[in-house]
Parts: structure tokens; C-alpha cells; sequence
């Protein structure tokens, strides 16, 4: 065999590392969309595909002749596995009684199939090198090609081509490789023909797919969704769609709903105006999360506030709600507005950085249903919002249900409590979500009901916050733990509420 046949070879360790991890990848990343729990999906998809490549190691042994025929055959087989794998699973969730099952089934093909094929790689490789040299260089290829996937997938795949897309793409450079391994080894394979012909006719299949990718993904979200999409990305943090029914618009981030039109403006008006109409002098407001500008045009009414800082995450989602038309006259434009500044930031490295006071915070972070959100409700998060917090400050926290989910609320309250803050729970009912909470804090003990509200309200009102003072029996506190940030209690108690209901 000759040198450019080796390195040809090695090559293609690089090749099927990197193909093998962003499959990975895009299984946990698709996993968490449709499931939620990003921590809990990656972590078992990564230990599903890795004992799966032992599994497909072990099985390599039984591989005695024609070791790079098989080893062709093998790579085929991943990039069609692979390549389709996104598709299937985003077309099968809403229909199939047992989705994990068919998504470990993928996980574990995918990793016997890519556990196959370095041993095999190896195997053809041992007469070149000597062991020590073999184990060296290939391993080299393999981690090298692993570091580039774990760039290349959230840096530019995700953003740029989505996970269906970037399927098909993996799945072709797979078979591609396939293709030109077997042209190469054509005098040493047997039915090399055939191999070249099947090689061929994936990659045609493959490219087909990646074309129609965005078709494909829409077909599947439609059955997903029961209004038209209108909108639909997937970012580095999160999958975006916007939906429209009527004059109706719906945003969802991971399939989970964040508001309809319809009712939002009784989310948004008792999550700002009981906290800032009790501040007439605030000035310098702070808005973390909410980067659909909701929270941000409620605070936009009050002329004395000049400025409003507003931290998002994802510079995918302000973009959007800076930009669409029917999103501007949602948010009446209010990202734009020369008050505001947006960062596109982790609230909780954000944070550790300010010096900077601020007359009135707003929480407005999804529901803690994974420990990447959780961190934001933590005892350790709520310390750093109370060193930025002015002396007669006030901060209000979206605090998911206090009906469906009473431990978790009572959870972000003694939390709040637990660094020195006097708390003020309420909550209302908003018709697509239910019954809502929210907890507004201050360190000084003072809070003075408002005694009037501005112009032009649609819901809050003198007398609709003494309603939402009001804690019935059904939704009175309960004893918890404190959330913190090396235990987390608050992401187990939300998974196992709404998990009841759901």
C-alpha cells in the first residue's frame, strides 16, 4: 500500500470522528428541542452513543476478510443512518406512541456503525506502522477531528444551516469519503463497482434531502403546530418559531409556547407595572431575558425612565423582534427605542461584571425546566441582582404556576428570601397559560400598593392587584428547599409538576 493510500486512510479517522460526534450532537441537540432538559438529554444520548461504539468495537472482531470492503460498506451505512436521522425523529415525534425509543434505536445504530469502523481502520492500517506509530496516529485524527465537530456545530452549522440540513451535509461528507476510498481501493475490493454505484446513489439521495431540508422541516413542524408557521430558525441557544391563526401570533422556543397576542398584554402588565408605577422616580431599569420587547414596551410608557438595559442570550431572538413587521407592531418597536440598550449575554457572566445600580429589575427567564435556566434562580443569582438593585429598588421574577406548580413557586420565594430580600408573591390568570405567578422583591421591607395606574391599561388595575395578592387554600405556600447552584432542587420539582399535568 502505498504513502498516499495511508494518509488517504488517516484521513479518514479525521473524517469519521468529526461526522461521528456532530451526529452525536445533533441528537442531543434535537433531543432537547422536542423533550426539554438539555442536561438530561445530553447526558444520556452521549453514554447511549459511546457504549454503542464499545458495542460496535467488540463486534469489529468478528470482521476476518475483506476489511476494506466492509470498512466502505460501513461508511455508507453511517452517512445514510446519520444523515437521515433528524428527519425521521422530527417526522416521527408527534405520531409515535414510544419517540426515545426510536431515538436511542438511531443513537445506538449510529454509534455501532461509527465503533465499527476505526478498529477496522486500524486493522488495515497495522501493516504500515508499527503499533505504538498506529495507536499515535490514529487516535491524533480521531480527538483532532472530535475538536473541530464540537466548533464547527454550534459556531456554524447550527446557526447557518439548522440540524436537518446539517444532517444531510454530514451525511454526505460521509459517503463521500466512502466514494473516494473505494475509487482508490478499486484493485483491492472486491465488487468495488457496486460499492462505487451505492456510494453514488446515497450521496444523490442525501443531497435531495439537504435541498429540501426546509421543506422537510416545515412539514414536520406543521404537524407539531395546529396554526401556520410563519417563522422558524434554529439558533445556537434554541429553536424559534412563530406561528399566526387569524390576527393571532404565538411564539414558541423549543416547542414550548412563550405567548399568544391575544393575552399576552396580561402577562406583560402584571409582570412590570405593580413593581415600576410603585417607583416614580426610577430611572435606570434592567431587563433580564425577555428579549421579545414585551416587558420593554410596558416600561416604555413611564417618561421619567431614561434608560433600559435589556440582556438576552440570544442575539437570534432581539434580531427577530427588532426586525419583523408583524413584531413591531407587537412590541410597538420598543428594541429600537434610544432608551434602550440590548446585550446579547449570559445574564449570570453578565451580572458579575455590573457596578451599576438599577432602579427597577425584571426577571423574565423561560421556566426553569433544565439546569442551564436554573442557575438563574439560584440563591447565588439572586445575591448578584440584589448588589445591583438601588436602595429603594424593586425586582419582579416570572415565577412559573403557583397553581400547577406550588413548589416551585414557593421555591423561587424562599430562595429570594434566603439573600436578605423581603418578598411580595401575586399571580394572575392569563387564558394560554393559566394561572400565573410572579414575586416581586426589595431589600428595604417597603412596598406601597400603587393608588392609581396609567392611561390606557388593559388589565392591572388598583383593584385586580388586590385579586393578585390573594392566595387562595389550592395555591397557598409550601415548605421547600432553597435552590442553589449545587443542588438545583428547583429543576426536579418543575419537571415533576408539570410532568402531573402534562
Amino acid at each position: 500500500m502505498n504513502k498516499k493510500l495511508h494518509v488517504l486512510l488517516l484521513l479518514s479517522v479525521f473524517v469519521v470522528a468529526t461526522c461521528g460526534l456532530i451526529y452525536e450532537l445533533i441528537a442531543g441537540t434535537l433531543a432537547s428541542y422536542l423533550l426539554g432538559d438539555s442536561v438530561t438529554q445530553f447526558s444520556t444520548i452521549i453514554g447511549a452513543y459511546l457504549f454503542s461504539m464499545g458495542i460496535g468495537s467488540w463486534i469489529s472482531k468478528y470482521f476476518e476478510k475483506n476489511i476494506v470492503y466492509w470498512f466502505i460498506q460501513l461508511e455508507i451505512l453511517v452517512g445514510i443512518v446519520g444523515g437521515t436521522s433528524s428527519t425521521i425523529l422530527f417526522l416521527v415525534f408527534e405520531n409515535a406512541a414510544s419517540f426515545r425509543i426510536i431515538l436511542y434505536s438511531l443513537v445506538g445504530i449510529t454509534g455501532i456503525l461509527v465503533g465499527l469502523e476505526i478498529p477496522l481502520l486500524m486493522r488495515i492500517l497495522k501493516d504500515r506502522y508499527e503499533f505504538k506509530d498506529l495507536v499515535s496516529r490514529v487516535f491524533t485524527f480521531d480527538y483532532i477531528g472530535a475538536l473541530l465537530a464540537s466548533l464547527v456545530f454550534p459556531l456554524l452549522l447550527i446557526p447557518y444551516l439548522g440540524l436537518v440540513k446539517t444532517s444531510y451535509l454530514v451525511g454526505i461528507l460521509n459517503v463521500t469519503v466512502a466514494l473516494i476510498v473505494c475509487i482508490n481501493f478499486k484493485n483491492e475490493v472486491k465488487a468495488a463497482g457496486y460499492l462505487q454505484t451505492s456510494a453514488i446513489i446515497s450521496i444523490l439521495g442525501l443531497l435531495i434531502g439537504f435541498v429540501y431540508a426546509n421543506t422537510i422541516t416545515s412539514y414536520a413542524e406543521s404537524m407539531t403546530y395546529s396554526d401556520t408557521i410563519i417563522y422558524s430558525k434554529s439558533t445556537s441557544y434554541q429553536r424559534i418559531v412563530l406561528t399566526k391563526k387569524g390576527k393571532v401570533l404565538r411564539l414558541f422556543l423549543n416547542g414550548n409556547l412563550q405567548f399568544s397576542s391575544d393575552d399576552e398584554y396580561r402577562y406583560h402588565e402584571a409582570l412590570v407595572h405593580p413593581g415600576l408605577q410603585a417607583l416614580p422616580n426610577a430611572k435606570n431599569v434592567l431587563v433580564m431575558g425577555g428579549g421579545d420587547g414585551l416587558a420593554v414596551r410596558e416600561i416604555l410608557r413611564y417618561p421619567q425612565v431614561r434608560s433600559i438595559t435589556l440582556v438576552d442570550l440570544d442575539k437570534g431572538m432581539t434580531a427577530l423582534f427588532k426586525s419583523n413587521t408583524m413584531l413591531l407592531n407587537l412590541n410597538k418597536r420598543s428594541l429600537l427605542s434610544p432608551k434602550v440598550k440590548v446585550t446579547n449575554a449570559d445574564a449570570f457572566s453578565w451580572i458579575r461584571k455590573q457596578n451599576r445600580k438599577f432602579d427597577f429589575i425584571v426577571i423574565d427567564f423561560p421556566d426553569p425546566s433544565n439546569f442551564s435556566v436554573g442557575k438563574l434562580y439560584t440563591n447565588t443569582f439572586y445575591s448578584l441582582v440584589k448588589s445591583i438593585l438601588a436602595p429603594n429598588g424593586i425586582m419582579v421574577v416570572q415565577s412559573t404556576s403557583p397553581y400547577v406548580a406550588p413548589k416551585s413557586f414557593w421555591t423561587v420565594d424562599k430562595t429570594l428570601h434566603s439573600v436578605g430580600l423581603h418578598t411580595i408573591p401575586y399571580h394572575n390568570y392569563v387564558p394560554s397559560f393559566g394561572d400565573w405567578g410572579y414575586i416581586m422583591a426589595t431589600e428595604n421591607h417597603t412596598y406601597k400598593k400603587p393608588t392609581r395606574y396609567l392611561p390606557g391599561m388593559r388589565f392591572i388595575s388598583v383593584g385586580s392587584l388586590n385579586q393578585m395578592l390573594y392566595f387562595p387554600h389550592d395555591m397557598a405556600r409550601v415548605e421547600t428547599e432553597v435552590n442553589k447552584l449545587n443542588n438545583q432542587v428547583l429543576v426536579k420539582y418543575f419537571e415533576d409538576e408539570w410532568a402531573a399535568v402534562l
